[in-house]
């Protein structure tokens, strides 16, 4: 059973809150045979077009919504459409509402030709313009989503979800079996198979929608809602060596970003992959809130990670990913670093590993919102330095920061490993060195240590990003970039 777009709004919306945007279908002047297609799939589907568009409330926050309707001509987008999506779409933009958009269509009518086609143009220049307006654009694809809908206001969603088992792919199936005379192979246009690789964020069936979009807007649409941030008076911190602070941070049980998430944020909305497929497992990034602060959370998961699974390409294209989101929405970034390096391999380099490092790097110094960093753990190499630049950098009391593992430095200074333990305290690689040389703000205690008290410590990096996220409201966008180009330009030069 296909899921109907009227079904669909009373799976979402508050009931009795829709409020119909639609208007009498524009006049295509349509040919004998084609009007006869339209007054049958009036008759058949109970609409007027293949797609409804309008308003309603989720938790009674307002969202303008589209909804194709495959029951009429195969969910399929002419003029007459395209105009309804467009003009719901300015409404939307101009009343600053967020827009859930619901496609299920075989793609352009063919019925209209190559001016339907070229429709798809003028949808994805609308929904750019909402989205350059820093609005939320989330996206549900029903089953089935091919063609150039998916080719075009299909895939441009902030978040993009699908329904289970869903039928998602660019060329439809039988379209590829009358072209090239074979089926396409089993098990690539379904939403799951998507998901894995990285093109879309996750599958949720109609019936969880609901909770979903809410989670979402509470983080993408709602203003901050801070409670009172009560630090506690930082103690004396123990002056640890860094080969301590280095073996600690690198125990099996040490918390991390998930950690974070479970124990100190709110309303979280898990994001998947770089929506270009790729995926990678040493990453991970969510919508969240902390103490009452929305943000955008990018960072490494040492969950993910071993030493024969390291950051590669992928994952930082992944983290420019959330720069972006982050940026387009108007949301404080989170960066975690945890990361045992940048992968070392044949595919790293021919995928691009150190051009998408400098990247990140330039990417975040420019960024046009403000960003807190975490050293969590280990901050080894360029993988660590990717997530680095931000207006606020804290560090935990065992997280450090090096240009290789102590090993390495060890090996290309000593050709041996043996004296890790003096390179890293020669290095200044330790949470406190890092705060005497002005790389990072502040340092956030663990009692002794983070994972013998996991959920507490966790908490109190939670806080920690809070009382930044608070400062750095405060600042205007101009001063915010300024003093931070500033602060790495004059990163190690004697005050």
């Amino acid at each position: 059973m296909r899921i109907s777009a009227q079904e669909l709004l009373t799976h979402v919306l508050d009931p009795g809150s829709f409020d119909s945007w639609d208007t009498e279908p524009l006049d295509v002047h349509p040919g004998p045979e084609y009007a006869a297609d339209l007054a049958s799939a009036r008759a058949k589907s109970g609409a007027d077009e293949s797609v409804m568009t309008g308003v309603g409330t989720v938790r009674g926050r307002r969202v303008a919504i589209i909804a194709c309707d495959f029951s009429f001509l195969a969910g399929s987008i002419g003029v007459a459409a395209a105009e309804r999506i467009v003009s719901a779409v300015e409404r939307a933009t101009a009343q600053q509402l967020p827009l859930l958009a619901s496609p299920t269509s075989g793609g352009t009518r063919m019925q209209e030709g190559t001016v339907a086609f070229v429709q798809m143009v003028k949808i994805a220049a609308a929904v750019a313009v909402h989205k350059g307006a820093h609005l939320p654009y989330l996206v549900y694809l029903r089953n089935p989503t091919t063609g150039g809908v998916f080719a075009s206001w299909g895939s441009l969603g902030h978040i993009t979800i699908a329904e289970p088992g869903a039928l998602v792919g660019f060329l439809g199936p039988r379209v590829y079996e009358a072209l090239y005379g074979e089926k396409f192979p089993d098990g690539i246009q379904t939403s799951e198979n998507l998901y894995r690789n990285g093109v879309i964020d996750g599958v949720v069936p109609v019936e969880r929608l609901r909770l979903l979009v809410n989670r979402a807007l509470c983080v993408l649409s709602d203003p901050p809602t801070p409670t009172t941030l009560s630090l506690a008076e930082a103690p004396e911190l123990p002056d640890v060596p860094a080969w301590q602070s280095v073996m600690l941070s690198r125990r099996s049980d040490r918390p991390g970003i998930r950690q974070l998430l479970r124990h100190a944020a709110t309303e979280q909305v898990p994001l998947s992959g770089t929506g270009q497929g790729e995926t990678d497992k040493t990453i991970l990034l969510s919508l969240a809130r902390f103490r009452g602060y929305p943000c955008i959370l990018l960072g490494q998961d040492r969950s993910g990670q071993s030493a024969l699974n390291t950051m590669g390409p992928g994952a930082l294209r992944e983290a420019r990913r959330g720069m972006k989101l982050a940026e387009e929405l108007q949301l404080p970034l989170v960066l975690v670093i945890d990361t045992l390096g940048a992968s070392l391999s044949k595919e790293a380099e021919e995928r691009g590993l150190a051009p998408e490092i400098a990247r990140c790097i330039a990417d975040l110094v420019m960024l046009k919102t403000s960003t807190v960093s975490v050293i969590l753990g280990q901050g080894t190499g360029g993988g660590a330095l990717a997530l680095l630049p931000a207006d606020r950098v804290l560090a935990a009391q065992n997280g450090w920061l090096a240009p290789l593992p102590p090993e390495g430095a060890s090996a290309i200074v000593h050709r041996d490993i043996t004296h890790a333990p003096e390179m890293a305290a020669a290095q200044g690689i330790r949470s406190s060195d890092l705060l005497r040389d002005g790389i990072v703000d502040a340092i956030i205690p663990e009692m002794p240590d983070a994972a013998d008290e996991p959920v507490e410590f966790s908490k109190r990096v939670g806080a920690a990003i809070a009382h930044e996220l608070a400062r750095l409201t405060e600042e205007t966008t101009v001063d915010r970039t300024t003093a931070r180009i500033a602060r790495y330009r004059n990163l190690g030069v004697p005050r």
